[in-house]
Formats: C-alpha cells, structure tokens, sequence
C-alpha cells in the first residue's frame, strides 16, 4: 500500500511527465514506463546505478561514478551517505559512513556541508536540503534528457522508518529542484509491486518478505498481500549488517596481506590509501558476484608501493561469514517480530545492491522451505535485477497515478484511507476428509483488508441429499514431528557411556525433525444447510467482509435455485 505523499501545485495532469524514482543513500535510480513496462534509465555516463555523491571541483558539479572517483583526490568536497539525514537534527545522526569525504555539520542544529563549490570567492555551507536538491535536480536532468521532454513530477520511494518530518525535508527537497511529488511509496512496496507487475504475474494472496540490503544499510519487511493491496506487518532496520561491512571484510583482508609483505605499512592509516583500498575492494566484492575468482590491483597502495592479489569466492565467503550469518538473524527476527514462521512465507524478495551476492541467496535458501520462491539472481533465473526493483515499482506507480488531480491522489493516499481494518484469522469453511476427520479449507486469509469479497466452490457428498456447511475462523501453528529414536542393538545404554551422548544424539534428532504448517479450527461464525443438492454437486460459498468488519456469508448449490445468506456483526 503506498504511503501519503505531497505535491508541488502547478502542475496540470495533462502536462505532466512522470518517472519513478529511487532515491537510496548510497545508489539511486530512476525509470521510466514504455508501453506499460518500466525500463530504468541510464545517465550521461551510462549507469543504471547511480552512486548518491555530489563533487565539485574548481566549480564544476559532478554526480554519480565521476563523484565517487573524485573520493581519492578531492574528499573534502564531496558528499557521500546523505540522503538519511534528511529532516533530522544534528545531534540524532550517524556520521560514520562520512568519514573519508565532507563531514556533517551543526549550522543552527540543522546538518549541513562546507564545500569549496565555485572556482573563486569563499566555500559555501550547504544544508542537507540543499545538497538533496541538488542531486535531484541532476537525476531530473538525466531523465529528461533520455525522455526528450522535461520531467515534471515523480513517485519516489521512502524507507519505511522515515518520520513525517524525513518525508516532508524529501518533499520540500525535490520541489525545490522543480519536481512534482506524486506519492512517496515506501521502499519494500514497490519493489513488490515491480514483481507482481510483470504479465506473467499471478494476482494471488501471499505473505512476502522484502529483503532490502544497500550499501550502509539493511531493512526488511514482512508484506501481506491481499487482493492487489499490500500491507506492512512488520519492519527491521539495521545498519551493522549491509554492504560497508562487506567491504570491510575484504579492506581487512587485502590490508594485512599487504602488511605482510611490506614491513608493516597498514594501508588503512592514511586517507588517499584507504580510499583507494575501499573502492577496490568494493569492486572486487561485485566482481565476486558474477564470477569465482577476483584480482584486487592497486597503484601506488601505500608509499608508493603496487599491489596485486587474487582471492576466490569462497576465501570471501569464509571471513565474511559473519555478516552473512547477521542477514540471515535479521530476515529471522523480522518474521518473528510478525509473529509469522518461516513456514508461512510464500515468497523472499532480495532487494538493493548487496542481494546481488550469491551466499546470502544461498543461505535463505536453507532457512526457508522448498515451497517458498526466493527472487534473487543466483537463485531464479526470471528475478529482476535487485538494484533496479525500486525505481521499476516507482515507475509502474507514476504512470498509474500521473493523469489524476494532485487534490485526488492526496485524497486517496491519506492516511484515514490507508490506514484500513484488517481480519485477523482467516474465514473458511470445513468438510470431511475420506476419513472423516474435519478439514478447513481457507476462503479468506489472514490479515487481509477490509473490505474484501472472496467465493469458493466446494464438493458436496457424492451421492448428493442435504448439506450442512459450516463457516468458521482458522489459525495456522507449526506441527513438529521428531523421527522416532533408533533402539540400541542389544536395547539397553552400554556401560560407561556417558550423558553427554545422548545430548549428542538428540541434537541429531531435533536436526531432522518435520515441521509443517496446519490450520487449527477456531470460531464457529455460522452453520447453513442446503437441501437437496444433486449427486456430483458443488456448493458455492462467497464471503463478504465490510468496511466496519461485518461478515455477510452467502451459500447455495452451483446451478441451483435460492441459497442461504446471513450477516454478522462485527465484534
């Protein structure tokens, strides 16, 4: 479900010319729709993904990968990791990932940047808003460039931790740069809606992870999908465990191997050097994504020293296992923070940068079922490209919403109407198995939003007569199953045998035990009987959930005259 959003008036729908647009604090993204299908738009240097850095060298403005080189040279004037500081006091903020390019500042308690941005005349102090605007206005002018016509408006992606004063220094940032906001979606929402968008898209209901791991950043999100509306169940963010932290993983590595052969010089102990450590280190990272081996080649290291080393995929794997193991507690704990199990996801999405690495896909892979999809590049061979899932959910959202009034869509976006009621368990019916034993087959799944229409065709008895249909709430729990103990040979513990044995030996056990997900029967809502139905006949069960949460429950034979309706209250 898209968040409320702001607008720049003025901006009449039949002029506009929209984009969607990713704004991350380490890559941004923007895109585009062409027949219906968004295509994310590479700048004037042909990037897709744009680094977030501003540069300026003897006046001269510089944005993207020509930003991110001037890090070795010119750090002092570039501006690197700003986007989070949006609409945030100084004394709340994180520096750390500023350290090796222009510092944040406390002007009046807002952060801001001193940087030398004209070629003569004194250095200039730039707000974060201000330097926002800046970049936007350069992602702008890409866009437009490639379009061939002015870009005048966006929806543009939030994380979903931002307070309404972050969204509100985002929207004043970007109508400064003469854009339009349409809507500010947040991040995990459009990079599901970049998947369920697709032509050979199912609509169907689902629980979805959205796993977004960047560059000085991690946040994950649990999604309900239900009928085509998307609600958030749960959120982590996480700051230690992202893909700084791999790069500095592989800065250590590189760094001692280069002290080991030159006397001690620790390349991390002076600026030029470890600028030049980290962004060939990041480069190899990226290297090790799409290939088993890497060669880490740098001139002039540290004193003057070259330095050339090979390293192979699972070298990498192995001394970052820390960190791969923190994705894997992270994704853990949000699902648990929803009160979900691993056995009730339906789908794993990998988002941002660093999903690009093939371990963590691998290692999700482990935690969940077979059943469940994991969209990831090393892992499915029809994910999309995780670094361009937002903007591509961005696009798909602007050319939905770019020919309707700016009153309207602020309507439609408030938060008193997308901030709905939602069932909590789910509403089915249940029948007999062959057995006998009852069965509930779910009509409608939990947490799904009000309201909501659903209809299910169910077999009657084979031989047909009265039926008598029950309408009941169910819950899901996990059914743990542990393999039964293998008999010792003679049947008895052998002597001197200690405890610590059979710890062992259960420890086994719970590694193989089955878990599985089943429905637990709850509530009665109501009994409805249809007679006569026919041999072979089905019954048809619509259930409809109201506004307020007022169940109306509609049965009848398929084919057949009348039926049986009932409403009941909410509770």
């Amino acid at each position: 479900m898209a968040e409320t959003g702001g607008s720049k008036a003025g901006v009449a729908p039949s002029d506009r010319c929209a984009i969607g647009i990713s704004f991350g604090n380490s890559y941004s993204s923007i895109a585009c729709t062409s027949e219906d299908s968004p295509v994310v738009i590479a700048n004037e240097d042909g990037d897709r993904q744009i680094p977030t850095i501003l540069s300026y060298v003897e006046g001269e403005e510089y944005t993207g990968n020509q930003a991110k080189a001037l890090l070795v040279r010119n750090p002092n004037n570039t501006v690197v990791s700003f986007k989070d500081f949006l609409g945030q006091d100084f004394p709340s903020i994180d520096p750390t990932h500023c350290h090796a390019a222009a510092h944040p500042q406390d002007v009046n308690g807002t952060v801001s940047f001193t940087i030398q941005d004209k070629a003569e005349g004194d250095a200039s102090t730039l707000s974060v808003s201000e330097i926002s605007t800046r970049y936007l206005r350069r992602l702008v002018q890409s866009a437009s460039d490639y379009l061939g016509k002015k870009v005048t408006s966006a929806v543009v992606t939030a994380p979903t931790n931002f307070t309404e004063k972050q969204r509100e220094s985002l929207i004043k940032a970007a109508n400064d740069a003469d854009l339009e906001i349409l809507q500010l979606i947040n991040e995990p929402i459009a990079s599901v809606l970049a998947y369920d968008a697709r032509p050979e898209a199912k609509l169907e209901d689902k629980i979805v992870v959205v796993a977004d791991l960047g560059g000085t950043r991690s946040d994950v999100a649990v999604v309900a999908s239900r009928g085509g509306l998307y609600t958030i169940l749960a959120t982590a963010h996480d700051y230690e465990f992202s893909g700084v932290q791999l790069d500095k993983v592989l800065m250590d590595h590189f760094a001692k191997e280069f002290m080991k052969k030159n006397a001690n010089v620790d390349p991390r102990e002076n600026a030029k050097s470890l600028a030049k450590l980290k962004a060939e280190s990041e480069a190899v990272k990226k290297a090790l994504s799409l290939g088993a081996n890497a060669n880490f080649s740098v001139e002039s290291l540290a004193d003057g020293i070259d330095f050339q080393l090979t390293i192979n995929r699972l070298r990498y794997e192995t001394i970052g296992r820390k960190v791969f193991e923190g994705f894997n507690r992270l994704v853990e704990g949000v699902i648990k923070k929803a009160e979900l199990d691993v056995l009730d996801i339906d789908e794993v999405i990998l988002s941002g940068g660093t999903s690009h690495t093939p371990r963590i896909a691998s290692n999700f892979r482990s935690i969940f079922p077979a059943t469940t999809v994991i969209q990831a590049p090393s892992t499915s061979a029809t994910a999309i490209n995780p670094s361009e899932l937002q903007a591509r959910g961005a696009a798909l959202q602007a050319s939905l919403i770019q020919e309707y009034e700016s009153e309207d869509i602020d309507q439609s976006t408030h938060p008193a109407v997308t901030t709905v009621k939602h069932i909590t368990n789910a509403i089915g019916v249940i029948s007999l198995s062959d057995d006998g034993e009852e069965v509930f087959t779910p009509i409608i799944a939990p947490e799904t939003a009000a309201p909501a229409r659903r209809t299910i065709h169910i077999a009657a008895p084979k031989d047909g007569g009265n039926v008598l249909v029950k309408v009941v709430e169910g819950g899901t729990h996990i059914k743990v199953t542990k393999p039964e103990p293998k008999a010792k040979e003679n049947g008895t513990k052998e002597e001197g045998a200690e405890d610590e044995d059979d710890s062992d030996f259960d420890s086994d056990e719970e590694e193989e035990e089955h878990r599985e997900k089943v429905w637990k029967i709850g509530t009665t809502l109501a009994e409805a009987g249809i007679k006569d139905v026919k041999k072979g006949g089905k019954i048809e069960v619509t259930i409809n959930v109201a506004g307020d949460l007022a169940v109306t429950i509609t049965t009848r034979e398929v084919g057949g005259k009348g039926g049986v309706r009932g409403t009941l209250k909410a509770a």
